[in-house]
């Protein structure tokens, strides 16, 4: 019997089975009792009434439940308003049902993922608003010094961190990264953003600042997670820069007398990985004149692949600040050297948020003009 149940073709010839035994039992009946004068309309009445008991059957087993499971499909296929089709039945008809089933199913399922999708692309949106109000829209009026900074996050929320405050007669300049991209990193970043912002107005010298930041945010940091920084000051009054570095990329500077460009190593360790860092970083000075360059960068410069794997590289950024500082002013530097990182990756994904900060010392520059940031390359 659970045969039967299970397969309808099975069913409805079991069902002519037992149509086709009871009207032969009724033709035995008849010859064995010798009714030979039975009226022929009685007869046909009674075929009649079996015929129509079985297409009643028929009609409650088979046909009525393919139409519920018809009214649901239209009415999901229409947009109007379904529900779930309740069965314990094993045959062909159960599976539809079940199908059906399953099919709302994972259609509830995908509505509630696109729900969910829908909140976060909201929250993320409502994240990178935030943190590109944090960071600096324009490069501040420095005289002596003119700065141009592009920042380019690789998501929605970036890990990058940079920022340009100036207090009193000293300016701090600084760049920043996060392990990693994304949210958790673009929450670190605008932790220290606003950190750095608060500390820069209490202490005179880039070396306190940074001490500070890295201790407050050691309590608040994963161990897995930790931020590079170099943070460069440019004294007003003396026309000297300075920098103390955490553990981030070199620093370059293209001399303009020589046309070369040199690496210094920021040294240092980086932010949030041990509690107290007042030993291991130090402030020194960078001698510069006039003319000459300080490019700051993080790796997501370095580390931009093209379509066939290769890397950017130092190298290459090198060669790119030597060709184009000789003929260009801050503004100049920044825009070609960002345009020769995107020529190269050329239809790749973006791996890193990327930074690039240009510095040049311009004695005549009397700070009359402003340089707007961008976050588009």
């Amino acid at each position: 019997m659970v045969f039967i149940r299970k397969n309808l073709i099975s069913k409805l010839i079991f069902n002519l089975i037992i149509l086709s035994l009871v009207i032969g039992a009724l033709f035995f009946g008849l010859r064995y009792f010798n009714i030979e004068a039975i009226p022929l309309v009685y007869f046909v009445a009674s075929l009649g009434g079996l015929s129509l008991l079985f297409i009643f059957f028929y009609w409650i087993d088979i046909v009525s439940p393919i139409r519920i499971i018809l009214k649901q499909v239209d009415a999901l296929l229409a947009g109007r308003r379904y529900s779930k089709i309740f069965t314990t039945r094993i045959d062909e008809i159960g599976t539809l049902a079940h199908f059906f089933n399953q099919v709302i199913a994972g259609l509830g399922k995908a509505s509630a993922d696109i729900k969910d999708r829908e909140r976060m692309l909201e929250e993320l949106t409502i994240a990178h608003d935030l943190q590109r109000d944090i960071l600096p829209l324009v490069s501040p009026t420095l005289p002596g010094m003119q700065i141009v900074a592009k920042n380019r996050p690789a998501s929605e929320v970036g890990g990058d961190s940079f920022n340009i405050i100036t207090s009193d007669d000293k300016t701090y300049i600084y760049v920043g990264d996060v392990t990693g991209h994304g949210v958790a990193a673009g929450l670190i970043m605008t932790m220290v953003n606003s950190l750095v912002s608060v500390f820069a107005e209490m202490y005179d010298n880039p070396y306190d600042v940074l001490i500070n930041v890295n201790k407050h945010i050691k309590t608040h940091v994963k161990k897995a997670m930790f931020m590079t920084m170099v943070m460069l000051c440019w004294d007003h009054k003396e026309q000297s820069l300075t920098y103390v570095g955490a553990g981030h990329e070199h620093i370059l500077v293209y001399r303009n007398l020589t046309g070369e460009c040199s690496e210094i190593l920021s040294g240092g360790i980086a932010l949030g990985m041990v509690p107290d860092n007042s030993k291991l970083i130090t402030e020194k000075e960078i001698e510069l004149n006039d003319g000459d360059f300080v490019i700051l960068y993080t790796d997501g410069i370095t580390e931009a692949r093209n379509n066939n794997g290769e890397l950017f590289g130092l190298k290459r950024l090198e060669e790119a600040i030597k060709e184009h500082a000789s003929q260009y002013s801050a503004e100049g530097l920044n825009y070609h050297v960002a345009k020769d990182v995107s020529t190269f990756m050329q239809d790749h994904k973006q791996d890193d948020d990327m930074t690039l900060i240009v510095l040049e010392k311009d004695k005549e520059y009397k700070g009359s003009e402003t340089q707007k940031i961008e976050t588009k390359w």
